[in-house]
């Protein structure tokens, strides 16, 4: 089954916070290679320590305040209350936030149910910040906050089964969602997979690939490890034989940029770089593909960022 994007693919791009000073001036730098590129939104990573986890708020402010980048602000569930949740979702909009990726994240270790928080699931997350957009709706100015939510090509490591997979994306969409984003894939027959399977069970929200450029066999092994991913045999060979760093980072670009065009064949509606922090190797594969974003300053002329509709319309990601 092939998707029909309607417009331009949407181009989209994943940050984290940094670390330590250093990581903050150079961060600043790769923002603004990023903005060249005239992104329809950009992601920040929320997870870690609760001074990570300040970190995003701040990256978040920095782009609403300094760029004219959108963020879509990720948040997680797993080992929270109600409380907290609804009062950083409470905060966010008031900075400006209008997109939100509602994650469930990773479990703490150990088998304490009392660790995983009053939220269990994305789901639940999803139907609390509807929640707050309703109480909110003055401030919104009675548009919608844009909702996206994960998907996985390959099944996840917690799941049963694919299926089941499928079952709780439907029931992110019903909870509330407006788009999922999927996990990082390596073998190009897997985003059509994804959505054949996913139209056939009745989501209907627009599912956009979410590919990583990965330029060496450490940082290929290191992902596989952390999302529990089978290593691309054919891709980490390639890399293990490559003799210089520019001939992996080609190789790495290639790759992605041939997992994105397959996607864009079956329909796509974006692209979701995840970048590591590096603008060099997204940039290249944006390149490659001649993509650019629709966030340009002539598509924004006019248009208050505190629009609530801002980005689902950027990205072309509003769900009828």
């Amino acid at each position: 089954m092939t998707e029909h994007a309607a417009t331009a693919p949407a181009l989209s791009y994943e940050l984290y916070p940094p670390r330590n000073e250093q990581a903050k001036s150079t961060i600043v730098d790769v923002i603004a290679e990023l903005e060249a590129s005239a992104p329809d939104y950009v992601s920040v990573t929320y997870n870690g320590t609760p001074e990570r986890r300040r970190a995003s708020v701040e990256l978040i402010g920095h782009l609403i305040e300094h760029t004219r980048l959108r963020p879509l602000a990720h948040l997680t569930c797993v080992g929270e209350t109600r409380e907290s949740l609804d009062r950083l979702v409470n905060h966010l909009v008031a900075l400006g936030v209008r997109g939100v990726l509602a994650l469930r994240g990773d479990k703490p270790e150990g088998d304490d149910p009392s660790s995983h928080g009053e939220l269990p699931f994305a789901r639940y997350l999803v139907e609390l910040i509807r929640d707050v957009e309703n109480r909110r709706s003055a401030s919104l100015a009675a548009g919608r906050l844009a909702i996206g939510v994960a998907a996985y090509p390959k099944r996840h490591p917690e799941s049963p089964s694919f299926r089941h997979d499928i079952e709780v994306l439907l029931a992110k969409e019903r909870a509330g969602a407006n788009f999922a984003i999927t996990q990082i894939y390596f073998d190009r027959t897997d985003y059509a997979n994804l959505v054949r399977q996913a139209r056939a069970a009745g989501v209907t929200i627009p599912i956009v690939p979410g590919i990583m450029p990965v330029n060496n066999e450490r940082r290929l092994l290191r992902l596989c490890e952390l999302s529990g991913l089978a290593p691309d045999e054919e891709l980490r060979s390639r890399l293990a034989g490559a003799s210089t760093d520019a001939e992996r980072h080609r190789i790495g670009v290639g790759h992605a940029a041939e997992l994105a065009q397959a996607a864009f064949d079956d329909g796509a509606p974006g692209l979701h770089l995840y970048t590591f922090n590096d603008a060099r190797s997204p940039l290249d594969v944006v390149d490659a593909l001649q993509l650019t974003g629709a966030g340009t300053a002539d598509a924004r002329e006019g248009a208050e960022y505190g629009d609530a509709n801002a980005l689902q319309a950027a990205a072309h990601l509003a769900h009828a």
